[in-house]
Order: C-alpha cells, then structure tokens, then sequence
C-alpha cells in the first residue's frame, strides 16, 4: 500500500512535521471515528466470540463512517484491526480464536478520513476480569495518561519516555521497548519514534504542531517479546500478561490536544465492571 504524501510544511531536524491550526481539525475528525468504532465495538466481547468476528464487525463500521482502513493493504496485513490477546503484547492478527471468560485484549484501530489517520487502542475484558489483570489495566492506562501529561511544548520526548517507564516500574510491571509511539497526520506512521522509557531532558523537544500517537505496552513480567512465524504477532517472552492503550494526539500551545477521546467515555475497560 503507498502512503499518502504529507502536504508541505515545515520539519524539524529531526524530520518532524509541524502543522498548523487548520490541520487540527482533520486529526479531531479521523480521530473521532476510530475512538467511536472502539465505542461501538463493546458489546461484541463477550466470551464465545471469534477475534474474526470482532474484526468483520469493524471492517463494516469503517465502511459505514465514510472511511478507509489503513490496515487493511498494509505491508500485506488484510484487518481492519489488530485484536491482541492476554500475553500477546500488540499485532495480534484476528482469526478463529474464541473468546474465554476472563481474557482480556487490546483491540488497535486506525482509519483514514479526507486523508488524515485516526489511530487508537485500547483494552477490553470478556467476562470476568481477575484481579491481576485488572492492576495490569490500570497501571497501563495510567501510565499513558501520564505521559499524555507531560506533553506540552519545551519539554521533550524523553520526558514522556522517562514519565511513563517511572510509573511502571514504580508498580513492579515492565515497559516494553522493541515497539513505541510514532508520528502521523496525512501519512501512517513518520518521524518520531515516541519511546516509552527514558532519560528526562532527551530527544527532541515537543513543538506545538507535532502529531503523533502514545501507546505503552505493559507486561506484569518481564519487558522481552519475540515475534511468531507469521511476522506480525508479538509476544511476551516468558507468557506474563501484557496491556496496551493508545491516543493519538497534537501539541497545543499550552499543552496538548487528544485526538482519539472515546465518545462514551469508554476507553478504560472497569466500565463493564460496574
């Protein structure tokens, strides 16, 4: 698949684009419908549900909004989502595999609306959720939005990186480091790389304009992964339980703006639980 080009504008250094005021609005609106399907998506979790089932569901929800999967062609890659489950750290590739009461997954999302790329994830339970998994959740989506808090400009990207690996850690959990945030707007994925460890004070600095997604992947054991044989699942090394949420976001002038709000209020998954 050929990625759309970026319109011009001015890159940092480092490659980064910057973009301007009006650009924040293409990102609001491809941003809102990926955080919409993740919305909608709820009640098909549910125990007894294949992961090709979930993904046909959302492969027709992108159609229905007016807009294009950018998975779908990727690399080769033929869903609409990727569905990551229990120790499987993110690409899990949807398939024939049934839900069991108690598995907990990542469901990541990304499509494109007029050319701009709304890109999210988050985690969801089936059926009852152990009391591990559910520090597991909780740590990791925390650990995002304390990232996200550190996002304004002047500061860098090592700041987030530093940010997240310091709360998670602090919970005796582990950041993985073989896959990381990265930037988008009119093309998938471009400069930077947005790690999820890291030294405060490093990397470049946050500009307002920068587009780009925070996703940290957390194992209650230990950081390693490796990918399986079909190139795209990967996996904790030693089967511990691994978590992912994922925002898409802009630097604003005094902070930053995020993209990818669920609708519903429904991106942490204790939802269901109540």
């Amino acid at each position: 698949m050929v990625l759309e080009q970026e319109h011009k504008g001015r890159t940092t250094r480092e490659g980064i684009r910057i973009h301007d005021a009006s650009d924040f609005e293409g990102m609001r609106k491809a941003g809102a419908v990926a955080a919409q399907i993740l919305d909608d998506v709820i009640p098909m979790i549910e125990p007894g549900r294949t992961t090709a089932e979930i993904d046909k569901f959302i492969e027709d929800k992108v159609t229905e909004y007016g807009t294009t999967s950018a998975t779908i062609g990727y690399r080769g890659y033929q869903h609409a989502s990727c569905i990551s489950i229990n120790h499987v750290v993110c690409h899990g590739i949807p398939g024939e595999k049934k839900l069991k009461d108690g598995d907990i997954l990542n469901i990541d999302v990304t499509v494109i609306l007029d050319g701009w790329y709304g890109d999210s994830s988050r985690m969801y339970v089936a059926g009852k959720l152990s009391r591990k998994a559910e520090r597991l959740l909780q740590v990791t989506h925390d650990s995002l939005m304390i990232g996200i808090e550190a996002v304004k400009p002047g500061n860098t990207f090592g700041d987030i990186g530093h940010a997240i690996q310091t709360y998670v850690e602090a919970h005796r959990m582990s950041v993985v480091r073989d896959f990381c945030g990265h930037g988008l707007g009119q093309v998938f994925h471009a400069p930077p790389n947005v790690l999820h460890y890291g030294r405060p004070g490093t990397g470049a600095v946050l500009e307002e304009g920068m587009f780009f997604t925070i996703e940290p992947m957390v194992n209650l054991g230990r950081a390693e992964t490796k990918v399986l044989s079909d190139d795209w699942t990967a996996v904790t090394r030693d089967k511990s339980l691994s978590a992912q949420f994922e925002h898409s976001l802009g630097v604003t002038a005094d902070g930053c703006e995020i993209f990818t709000l669920s609708p519903g209020g429904l991106f942490h998954p204790t939802y269901a639980q109540s």
